[in-house]
């Protein structure tokens, strides 16, 4: 009589059950018992057989006679856990020796999840061996999830990485329009040069967006290097300062004080002060945003860019994952953060954000040298 109820889920590939029994008739018994449709049957006479079948076949289950000549059913369960391929297979020993709860203490301790003695209900065995089919399928169809899931994203990386890369041309090509247009737009037509300045304006936000999406490809694909050297992060952050804030015509209060030569990568701390500045100013900057580089310290240089506003607590400890950084209405993507975040991880360094008074601080400690292991940023 067949207790198994079918199951709708299970999988194209029949489910392996091993059975080591020594003494035929047994397996034959075990045999006629768990024959099910989508199971099969693996039947080992001896310890060595069924190794070679755990060669050969994933298995679900194993279901193993304790008293066998040469390779005796514990000994066999030992040799299963030491082989990464068998070692987390479930076990289940079957003996005819009375009821003795040193042995039993002994095939616990070798792995099994169970101890039966013979003779044995059907009922038992098959509302056991049900259960571990049914989380061995439960476990490959995670697994065949998780790795279509993998193959998605990976897809998806691969696809914006494209896209990202591909969009740099035609955005260039708009730039050099807006430029030609600009030579030849006459000065005291007010509304075309306004139109020029929104169209220059956007396509440089465009291209700061597919850059930071190519940045977030990089880092997720490992595909990001740091190239570091001296650095003076005084003259790099003050270009920066100067661009950004020439560009958004906005008040940016920068000084730096102290020794601020470090060893790293100028271009990838230039985009930390970028994104850090850009950030101060999408969200706080109507009343101009300060920047200062405190070079004061003997093992660090600290950057700290203050803008008026404030972070909810709520938002604070997820202030850097990629596409949850932006905490107003903003034109970014909200990846910002994130690639200073990671860009100053891979320095060696440490971001942290604040609320100080009616303030928000960001402050970016950067160790003076880095790590030989920290020249690849993954």
């Amino acid at each position: 009589m067949n207790l198994l109820p079918p199951d709708p889920a299970t999988p194209q590939a029949p489910v392996n059950l091993l059975i080591v029994d020594d003494v035929p008739q047994n397996l034959v018994a075990m045999q006629a018992l768990l024959r099910r449709d989508g199971v099969n049957l693996l039947c080992a006479a001896s310890g060595a057989e069924a190794l070679e079948l755990l060669l050969e076949h994933e298995v679900a289950l194993a279901l193993l006679d304790v008293q066998m000549p040469e390779i005796d059913g514990f000994m066999l369960a030992e040799l299963m856990r030491g082989s990464q391929r068998s070692r987390d297979i479930p076990i289940i020993f079957l003996t005819a020796s009375p009821n003795d709860p040193v042995r039993a203490f002994k095939g616990y301790e070798t792995g099994a999840v169970d101890f039966l003695h013979k003779p044995i209900e059907p009922q038992v065995i098959l509302g056991k061996v049900n259960v571990f089919i049914e989380l061995y399928q439960q476990r490959q169809l995670l697994k065949a999830r998780n790795d279509a899931l993998e193959r998605a994203l990976k897809l998806n990386e691969t696809m914006t990485a494209v896209l990202t890369h591909d969009l740099r041309t035609p955005l260039s090509a708009i730039l050099l329009c807006a430029d030609k247009l600009g030579l030849d737009l006459p000065a005291d037509n007010a509304g075309a040069q306004q139109t020029l300045r929104h169209l220059e304006a956007s396509t440089l936000r465009m291209a700061r967006m597919v850059e930071q999406l190519l940045d977030f490809s990089r880092i997720r694909t490992g595909g990001l290097h740091l190239q570091a050297g001296p650095c003076d992060l005084g003259e790099v952050t003050s270009a920066v300062v100067v661009e950004v804030a020439g560009l958004q015509a906005a008040r940016v209060d920068y000084r730096a004080s102290g020794d601020v030569h470090l060893h790293g990568d100028p271009d990838r701390l230039g985009q930390v002060a970028a994104n850090l500045l850009g950030n101060a100013l999408a969200h706080g900057g109507e009343g101009g945003v300060q920047v200062h580089l405190d070079g004061s310290l003997a093992s660090h240089v600290v950057l700290r860019v203050r803008n008026a506003g404030h972070i909810d607590a709520a938002l604070m400890p997820r202030l850097f994952e990629p596409f949850k950084a932006s905490f107003h209405r903003s034109n970014g993507l909200g990846l910002g953060l994130y690639i200073a975040d990671q860009f100053v991880r891979a320095h060696g360094g440490q971001l942290q954000a604040r609320n100080e008074h009616h303030e928000v601080v960001f402050e970016a400690r950067l160790p003076r040298r880095i790590g030989e292991d920290a020249t690849l940023l993954f």
